[in-house]
């Protein structure tokens, strides 16, 4: 009776979505990602009974996307050009309800240096930083954040072009590989203890953390090929930390999640340094992975959300920032 009534509510939900679009793919340096990303979040509508179909921003324009005439659409889309404010403000223009974040706070979330400014003036705590540039004085750096250290482009996620850097003259090299990437190019304070990432659902106050995920990489690495592509890396969900540690965590990263103005869903990633337990805030993304590797999909199990059930609760919050009234004429 109790899965009768579930699929009635499913399918309930379902008939309300209209024609779905599933953007995947994009422009970005996480293309490849992306497209494993929206594949799965495709089939996983699809598998519940929604007219969910696909679009690769990368190789359709705008103009393509208007004509399909989508009711709402999920994105899969991963960095530049889809998780940003560009392709979000394309939608606004449109019209068409999208998920996650809207324009300015994709575009503050994308930007690290400035999501850590907001941050730092909201009070909460996260690592210190430095702008780079070729004309930098690496040793000033290196004793103002102190060695090692974190240099990352601004602009991209997924740990492209990360180094970390333990001897000064590391550094040059560590900016040229960043700058690859973006123009704009990023130290940090690098935080020695326990990586962990939450997830969060919903929107002002119905945002809610889901359980936290402490991640053991090897050699503490978690790059890129450590994230997507091999089975060494450890994720335990539970964390294993204490409830109220964990809760406070918890707390902090739906703080930072609703002071940057994010809605819809987003995973946040944290540092808990061994010497004295502080946690550190690293950075917003506002639209996670959703691979076979992802850690919103297993958070959302331990939860008791399956991959699918998680995929049409997103879809579900789709909207746009501005509402135009129904009475509006051009």
């Amino acid at each position: 009776m109790a899965d009768t009534m579930t699929n009635v509510t499913i399918n309930s939900a379902v008939q309300e979505l209209g024609k779905v679009g599933v953007l995947f793919g994009g422009r970005s340096a996480e293309r490849e990602v992306s497209i494993m990303s929206g594949t799965g979040v495709l089939s996983a509508l699809q598998s519940l009974g929604v007219d969910a179909h696909a679009f690769d921003p990368g190789v359709q324009s705008l103009a393509e996307l208007a004509e399909q005439k989508f009711d709402r659409v999920f994105i899969a889309l991963h960095g530049r050009y889809g998780e940003d404010g560009t392709l979000q403000g394309a939608l606004e223009q449109l019209g068409i309800p999208y998920t996650g974040s809207g324009v300015l706070a994709s575009a503050l979330a994308m930007d690290k240096a400035m999501t850590k400014r907001i941050w730092l003036a909201s009070g909460l705590s996260t690592p210190k930083f430095a702008m780079l540039s070729g004309a930098s004085d690496w040793a000033a750096i290196a004793q103002y954040l102190e060695l090692p250290l974190i240099v990352k482009p601004a602009h991209e996620g997924s740990t492209m072009g990360l180094t970390k850097v333990t001897e000064v003259s590391q550094l040059p090299a560590a900016y040229a590989l960043a700058a690859r990437f973006d123009s704009a190019v990023i130290a940090e304070q690098f935080i020695e203890g326990i990586e962990l990432t939450c997830a969060i659902l919903g929107k002002d106050e119905s945002a809610h953390a889901l359980p936290l995920i402490r991640i053991a990489a090897p050699d503490a690495n978690y790059d890129y090929q450590n994230k997507y592509f091999t089975d060494d890396t450890q994720y335990f969900c539970p964390s294993g930390l204490p409830e109220e540690q964990a809760r406070a965590i918890q707390e902090m990263m739906v703080a930072s999640y609703k002071v940057l103005g994010c809605r819809g869903w987003g995973r946040g990633d944290v540092m808990v340094r061994a010497s004295d337990n502080k946690a550190f805030l690293l950075e917003m993304n506002t639209s996670p992975g959703m691979t076979g590797h992802s850690l919103v999909p297993m958070a959302a199990r331990v939860a008791g959300l399956g991959y699918a059930e998680l995929c049409l609760e997103i879809l579900k919050m789709a909207e746009l920032d501005l509402h135009v009234s129904a009475d509006w004429k051009p």
